[in-house]
């Protein structure tokens, strides 16, 4: 068995893993780190994701931060029109295989082994073994076990569905839609999250006209408007404002419904049916566009989970529905964000790779980095990075932004930290701020946002008391 040192040992090269070590890299000079992953490239999920699959939020917000992801070009034609970019699954990929072959290993300080399974640990001392050849290695890591895999995202090519399908039922993961070579009468999108929207526009693009679409939507739910995201010249104003929109709905909500009120009063929020209150909240971002395609769908069945699909009819939780026995079922069922263990970020022995910002996991792995170079007081660190939750109910929302600020408050404090954020590209302030002249107006509106922020800090607590005892 070969025997390696070196100063981390990081497990999985998912988004948020290559984001840490691409930090790590430049704010501690002298780190040597050892990666592994069961993928044959970096990228983690993206590699099991659906051909189609982009971006939620215009490119500028992810990748590494030494290296744009973006071009900075607007979308000229479809339902993202006028909007930034969003890069494809592939333009993803491609990006953290550059990082990886053109600064990580060249760099001299990583060791990448891809297709490489992590199967045993004692204290500092790592196995991992090759999926392909089966030799074994070993890795005594002096510093830190850089755990990156406790976000489990699941996808419909990873994870199949967990209903019954009848024989003579065609029924694709949302990965085979682009194979599908012959028409049918109806089509069935089984699933309510951000993969099943994926997958009714990529049929309306494609064609289908909506009413031969069928969505099956176990749980509405509440999603985030993308022009509120749109960096630069012509965006900044639009994404401050809409912090403005959530701080002050946060101070003056009476409880949790009035809160999602207010949301989507001031634009912050959408749902599918206006008339329907979502149930679930996942960080989801769409443009209007889409939206307005999504509320033409054909059909929307509201009945709960799928139990069977048979061939002339549907089984779920609240009732049945017939089906026309040509139909193509593409399942979306799987679930992309898995909760987080209950576990701070920085431990004796090792790093969690987790959420230290509201749906930001690249720019996370970024500040985790930077902290573990920076500070050396456990207390301390941890103090600088406390999780925030993984989105699942309305009042995640909350519970997001609660640690969010907190952390934001801590960094502010400390000005090593605080100048360092002022320069990193996947800082939110950095991405919108890119080309903007910092005028009057603009420090203006950023001052009223923090101000603003302070205040919904204080209210949080109140409002998730208030929802907890009810």
């Amino acid at each position: 068995m070969a025997s390696i040192e070196s100063d981390y040992f990081v497990t999985g090269t998912g988004a948020t893993a290559m984001a840490f070590v691409d930090t790590l890299l430049t704010e501690s000079p002298d780190a040597q780190v050892v990666m592994v992953d069961r993928h044959h490239r970096p990228g983690g999920h993206w590699n099991d994701s659906y051909p189609y699959v982009r971006l939620h939020q215009p490119s500028a917000w992810y990748g590494v931060a030494s290296r744009e992801l973006s071009d900075w070009s607007h979308e000229a034609t479809g339902f993202n029109e006028g909007m930034l970019g969003l890069a494809s699954g592939a333009e993803v990929l491609a990006h953290f295989e550059q990082v990886m072959k053109q600064r990580f290993i060249p760099s001299g300080r990583v060791q990448w082994f891809p297709k490489c399974d992590h199967f045993a640990s004692d204290g500092r001392t790592h196995r991992f073994r090759s999926l392909l050849t089966g030799a074994e290695h070993e890795v005594r890591a002096r510093r830190k076990w850089v755990n990156a895999t406790h976000a489990k995202t699941e996808v419909p090519s990873t994870h199949p569905p967990k209903y019954s399908v009848a024989e003579g039922v065609r029924c694709i993961p949302c990965n085979e839609l682009p194979k599908v070579t012959r028409p049918y009468s109806c089509y069935t999108v089984v699933g309510s999250g951000k993969t099943g929207m994926d997958a009714c526009i990529w049929l309306i693009e494609n064609g289908v006209p909506h009413e031969r679409i069928r969505w099956i939507m176990p749980r509405d739910a509440w999603v985030m408007d993308r022009a509120n995201m749109q960096p630069g010249p012509n965006g900044w104003r639009r994404y401050l404002e809409n912090g403005v929109v959530q701080f002050d709905a946060i101070r003056d909500a009476r409880d949790v419904p009035d809160l999602f009120r207010r949301l989507e009063a001031g634009g912050a929020l959408m749902r599918i049916d206006p008339a329907i209150e979502p149930t679930t909240y996942r960080c989801a971002l769409v443009s209007r566009g889409e939206m307005a395609q999504l509320r033409k769908v054909g059909e929307i069945a509201r009945l709960g989970r799928v139990r069977a699909i048979e061939p002339s009819r549907i089984v779920l939780e609240k009732g049945e529905l017939t089906a026309d026995p040509d139909t193509l079922y593409i399942d979306c069922t799987a679930s992309a964000i898995q909760p987080v263990p209950d576990v701070p970020v920085f431990q004796d022995e090792a790093i969690n790779l987790l959420m230290v910002r509201w749906c930001q996991p690249v720019f996370s792995g970024s500040v985790i980095a930077w902290v573990e170079a920076h500070l050396a007081n456990l207390q301390e660190q941890n103090a600088m990075c406390t999780p925030v939750p993984s989105p699942e109910l309305p009042i995640d929302y909350l519970r997001m932004w609660l640690p969010t600020l907190t952390n934001a408050a801590h960094w502010q404090q400390n000005p090593d930290l605080s100048a360092w954020l002022r320069q990193c590209r996947l800082n939110g302030q950095v991405v919108v701020l890119k080309g903007v002249a910092m005028d009057a107006a603009v420090q203006d509106l950023l001052k009223a946002v923090g101000a603003k922020a302070m205040d919904a800090a204080q209210r949080i607590p109140q409002l998730l008391a208030t929802a907890e005892a009810a």
